[in-house]
């Protein structure tokens, strides 16, 4: 027999069962979900089996997956509840370049919480409720300001991009920090410094000499390098609505 059409999840209808004299304990997505959460936040996404899971609540595997039938369902419902966390007011103020730094940093306080988040959100499309609520705040906060649909969108995208390469980079500098026990400052000092001496003496890398020498952004906190970048990106958005708007 041919496989099954594969199904989004967000069209599953939610399985009810309840619990009763002789029968076997119901569950639901939210559990199964927040318990998979609560494993990769302590163990990292790999461990976050349909099998560890069932471990946690005490059933079987197969059980599950009258609940949640693959394990990219189970990753698609996890971003979302993560995207739950993000705080936003119920629509724009009116101040477009607040809102998108709003979004950004609330972004960025769930990506460093649940370091998974944005490995997994670097696939293919999800499109639970959170993350649309999301979305759809971002874009309304550049809507009618002269711009059309693709340039909304493409601002949008560009500001993810920014947003989410700062969480990767900031969450490999956090775990280098704990692999190695030393913080960002001293693990640049006593670690990699030496051999970044050698470089600049040598000088065959005038304008990577340039960068680490001259650079202000390049020794600033994580969070202040965090919202330097953030700024040229809303810098640049910025040009193109107030040119936009402006016609």
């Amino acid at each position: 027999m041919p496989d099954e059409e594969p199904i989004s999840i967000w069209m599953l209808p939610e399985r009810q069962e309840r619990s009763g004299p002789g029968r076997r304990p119901g569950y639901s997505r939210e559990q199964i979900t927040r318990t998979a959460v609560q494993i990769a936040d302590a163990e990292g996404v790999e461990a976050t089996t349909m099998r560890r899971i069932a471990h946690e609540l005490g059933t079987g595997a197969m059980s599950l997956y009258r609940y949640v039938p693959k394990r990219d369902d189970l990753f698609d419902l996890m971003i979302d509840m993560a995207m739950g966390e993000i705080e936003l007011p119920d629509g724009p103020s009116g101040d477009w370049r607040s809102d998108l730094s709003l979004l950004a940093h609330q972004v960025r306080a769930v990506g460093l919480r649940h370091s998974w988040l944005i490995t997994l959100l670097t696939g293919r499309p999800i499109l639970g409720p959170h993350l649309l609520r999301v979305r759809e705040f971002a874009l309304s906060a550049l809507d009618r300001r002269g711009l059309d649909i693709d340039d909304i969108t493409g601002f949008v995208d560009m500001l993810n991009d920014y947003v989410h390469s700062a969480i990767r980079r900031e969450i490999g500098w956090l775990e280098e920090a704990r692999r190695t026990g030393l913080d960002p400052e001293r693990w640049k000092r006593d670690y990699i410094g030496p051999y970044v001496r050698q470089i600049v003496e040598s000088g065959a890398y005038p304008l990577f000499n340039r960068s680490l020498l001259q650079s202000r952004t390049a020794h600033l906190p994580l969070a202040e390098r965090f919202q330097d970048g953030l700024d040229r990106v809303l810098n640049a958005i910025g040009v193109h609505v107030a040119s936009d708007f402006s016609r």
